[in-house]
């Protein structure tokens, strides 16, 4: 029986957080969900309106406008939605970049993707199992709009992961469907991200004595990236120390004196493959280098 929602204000909720890790879980007791890249967002109506948090639990309402009047038309007395928040590309592709701009100006153009349900009109619901948590919010979305549900992907987590990062998306997230909501980082909701590959400026190197090798990266508008790990076998290894020691004794580039590296002067690139996604270069590795001036041989 429905509780009346009377004049209780909700207070935000710490998110509950997936942990990153490299593959995606096996077995039936997981759902995958696309890996948005947007803001999390908690969507709160109770007697006193719709309110927008951010992840940190700031009050976006006002960023938000266009979505949060579309959330007052959701037939309930009141909620706490969990999602993200997104703006898409030419491709449908959720775009991080080019998110900012729109909430400022065009956010008519945003989305947001609802995944989780914690309150309906009165009842807590975050001790219920995620799948059926699950199964009443996809009730209580309306469809056709810009506040959407977070559909679950068919088949293996492997297969899911396989076919995100052939479309382009930044990866997956895999949830345990009987988990209950508990905020902070977990194990029971895990997030894969698909890897990338790029050409950067190899700028450093540190090889220091029990540590592996790493080559120090910047993107091709001079900012610093980030290390990535030397994992090649002996010849190739040692053709790149002889590239380095060609390159060596260029001063430490600005703000990065106190790293512990061999600077290198401009002109050897690498190859290097990392996780889609993030502002550095994260789980990164070395997959080829050249000279700036060599043409790359194109696939």
């Amino acid at each position: 029986m429905r509780k009346p929602a009377g004049r209780v204000r909700l207070s935000f909720i710490r998110p509950m957080e997936p942990e990153l890790v490299e593959q995606p879980p096996k077995g039936g007791e997981w759902g995958h969900e696309v890996k948005f890249d947007g803001y999390r967002t908690q969507v709160i109506k109770d007697a006193d309106g719709v309110r927008f948090y951010t992840k940190n639990g700031f009050d976006w309402t006002a960023k938000y406008r266009p979505l949060a009047d579309e959330a007052e038309a959701i037939e309930a007395d009141s909620f706490i939605i969990e999602g993200e928040t997104i703006v898409t590309n030419e491709a449908g592709l959720s775009d991080f970049h080019a998110l900012r701009s729109a909430i400022t100006k065009r956010p008519q153009d945003l989305y947001l993707v609802a995944f989780d349900l914690l309150h309906l009109n009165g009842h807590d619901l975050r001790d219920m199992p995620l799948k059926d948590r699950r199964e009443i919010l996809q009730a209580v979305i309306p469809a056709g709009g810009h506040i959407q549900f977070s559909e679950a992907l068919p088949g293996t987590g492997e297969a899911v992961y396989h076919l995100a990062c052939e479309a382009g998306l930044e990866g997956i997230v895999s949830k345990r469907l009987d988990s209950l909501y508990r905020s902070g980082s977990t194990m029971n909701w895990r997030k894969i991200k698909c890897y990338v590959e790029q050409e950067m400026d190899i700028i450093g190197v540190k090889r220091e004595t029990g540590k592996p090798a790493m080559v120090l990266m910047a993107d091709k508008g001079g900012h610093y990236m980030g290390g990535a790990f030397v994992t090649f076998k002996a010849d190739k290894r040692q053709a790149l120390w002889d590239r380095v020691q060609g390159k060596a004794g260029a001063p430490p580039p600005k703000g990065l004196a106190k790293e512990k590296a061999e600077w290198l002067k401009p002109g050897l690139v690498g190859r290097v493959k990392f996780l889609k996604g993030e502002a550095k270069l994260r789980h990164a590795s070395l997959n080829d280098f050249r000279d700036a001036e060599e043409r790359r041989d194109e696939p």
